[in-house]
């Protein structure tokens, strides 16, 4: 089924680009140039709302942060990706702390904006509160995991990387792969500091009936033990 996309991009020429490549990548694009027509569009729960809005910040009418903050004073938690052409650290800071998800800076490399847009469509959707595998339960509400009875003692990262584990038990994911998911706008995480945190979850997994494999050359996969 293709993803719903609200694309509000005002440069004629890269909004007509972005709509046949997104198109391409089964992408079904609502593309809008004006802030003020994209803040109506956003206001309520039409049918076909979108799954990501990807938004410039230099609009007319309004401009995208005023877009965003009008968004989330709606208490809307649709994710957000916003582009533009400007690089200084402050306009980047302030998309993040007004409530974006994601940040590129133009020129962008196409694909890039497509595995940001499928990232952020995954990690927004509405999964199950509580899954789990064995013995071993994660409730996302209380942000609790348990082996049985016992609780785990998770710090955040270890909780984001056995959480993203679990949500993909059964395949082969990257350490690059857990690095974008749990860490999506460049901060310091390395592939090192994946390996201790899985190493770190094997030993608190002792009882839990399930097993983090290591796949030589591909990643780590998540098991039912035995």
């Amino acid at each position: 089924m293709p993803l719903p996309l609200l694309l509000v991009e005002d440069d004629a020429v890269l909004a007509d680009g972005l709509l046949r490549a997104l198109t391409a990548q089964d992408m079904q694009v609502e593309l809008l140039q004006d802030g003020l027509a994209a803040d109506t569009r956003l206001q309520g729960a039409a049918p076909g709302a979108p799954a990501v809005l990807v938004l410039d910040i230099g609009l007319p009418g309004i401009d995208g942060f005023e877009v965003l903050r009008r968004l989330r004073a709606r208490g809307s938690q649709l994710p957000v990706l916003l582009l533009t052409a400007r690089d200084a650290i402050e306009d980047r800071v302030r998309g993040l702390e007004a409530g974006a998800d994601d940040y590129l800076v133009k020129p962008f490399a196409t694909a890039e904006l497509v595995a940001r847009i499928r990232v952020l469509a995954r990690r927004h959707a509405t999964p199950p509160s509580q899954f789990g595998l064995g013995q071993l339960l994660l409730d996302s509400a209380t942000r609790r995991a348990r082996v049985g009875e016992r609780v785990l003692d998770l710090s955040a990262r270890e909780w984001a990387v056995l959480e993203y584990l679990l949500q993909q038990a059964g395949r082969v994911v990257s350490k690059q792969q857990i690095i974008d998911t749990i860490a999506p706008w460049g901060e310091d995480l390395t592939l090192n500091a994946v390996e201790v945190y899985v190493s770190r979850l094997r030993l608190k997994l002792d009882g839990a009936g399930v097993a983090i494999r290591t796949i030589r050359g591909f990643g780590y996969l998540l098991e039912a033990a035995g």
